[in-house]
């Protein structure tokens, strides 16, 4: 997939998860073989007023690139400036979010709210084009609901305003993250537009990166909640298109491994207690499937201290005899 002159192959990206995402996440999927990563959503709103804890989210290493940051806002005005200091940072590319469901957003008039308003939608996709050298992109739903299933319109409408790829997640606001991905909605989009096209949803091993590839002829696929505790699926979906052949499955001492430098990214970007505290979901995620794995995870949500939280992590990894490791040392090539 090429998004103006930025190339991303092999064409597999990871998603923008609101609380999720962070720089530690994004770095271990860029390691991993993902290869364009997106920020957690910013709130325009937050921009203008310097909010820190928006300008935190901003916030990107370079190790990260490329990279697209994604604001969220209803006015067009206001998204325009959040895109100028957007800018100032130079991130590869700046997303529109028409596409979270969360009511503290949806009741503002932004996110998937914009979906009911194809006019206003575009209105904010051509303010932050002309705010910005950057490309801009933007990610939207199948529509408000299954009375209002509108992607095709909305995506055309964005297209037409100057946006350079729409990644399409196709589930309806309705919907949330319930049910099932209707991946038609994606292949539609994809007849209908002259932009690049990110097809989302339902994508939890290699074969359905794949099998969505295939079924949509989208341009690229995006990975988000398949990717939480499992980074290792952009390099064997890598490999199944690149050969045919999808790796193994990681075992239990490399998704150790990994929470452990996960872990030690985390503190390193946001300190004690809170980088052990936020590292506990992932955590839950990269410890599954494999004996005591349920004890170990409901020891390590408890602990608060870096160290602690590490040493139990390596005493696990030691009774397993795996031979120490790092991640780029494991990954190589695979991860490039």
């Amino acid at each position: 997939m090429t998004i103006r002159e930025l190339v991303v192959d092999p064409p597999l990206v990871l998603a923008p998860l609101a609380g999720y995402t962070d720089g530690p996440m994004r770095t271990i999927a860029r390691r991993m073989g993902a290869s364009l990563v997106w920020t957690e959503m910013v709130s325009a709103e937050g921009l203008a007023r310097d909010s820190a804890a928006s300008l935190e989210l901003l916030a990107f290493a370079g190790d990260e690139r490329p990279i697209a940051a994604q604001i969220f806002g209803a006015r067009p005005d206001s998204m325009a400036a959040a895109a100028s200091v957007v800018t100032s940072v130079a991130p590869d590319l700046i997303d529109i979010n028409l596409g979270c469901p969360a009511r503290k957003v949806v009741r503002n008039g932004a996110g998937s709210a914009l979906m009911r308003d194809v006019a206003l939608a575009a209105d904010i996709a051509r303010a932050v084009v002309e705010a910005t050298e950057i490309p801009v992109t933007a990610k939207i739903r199948s529509g408000w609901s299954d009375d209002e299933l509108n992607a095709v319109e909305v995506a055309s409408a964005l297209a037409d305003s100057g946006v350079a790829a729409v990644a399409v997640h196709p589930r309806t606001k309705a919907q949330g993250f319930s049910g099932s991905a209707d991946w038609s909605v994606i292949r539609r989009v994809v007849e209908a537009v002259d932009v690049p096209v990110i097809g989302s949803g339902d994508v939890r091993t290699p074969d359905d990166a794949a099998r969505m590839l295939d079924e949509t002829a989208c341009d690229a696929v995006m990975i988000g909640r398949g990717a939480v505790g499992n980074p290792w699926i952009f390099a064997r979906a890598a490999a199944l298109l690149s050969s045919g052949t999808v790796p193994n499955e990681p075992d239990p001492a490399e998704r150790i491994r990994v929470a452990i430098e996960h872990l030690d990214l985390m503190v390193a970007a946001k300190g004690e207690p809170r980088g052990v505290f936020e590292m506990r979901k992932h955590i839950v995620a990269y410890l599954r499937g494999f004996a005591g794995a349920s004890a170990l995870r409901a020891e390590l949500v408890l602990i608060e201290g870096h160290r602690d939280v590490r040493a139990r992590l390596e005493r696990a990894l030691g009774r397993l005899g795996a031979p120490e490791g790092s991640l780029a040392d494991r990954v190589g090539e695979d991860a490039t």
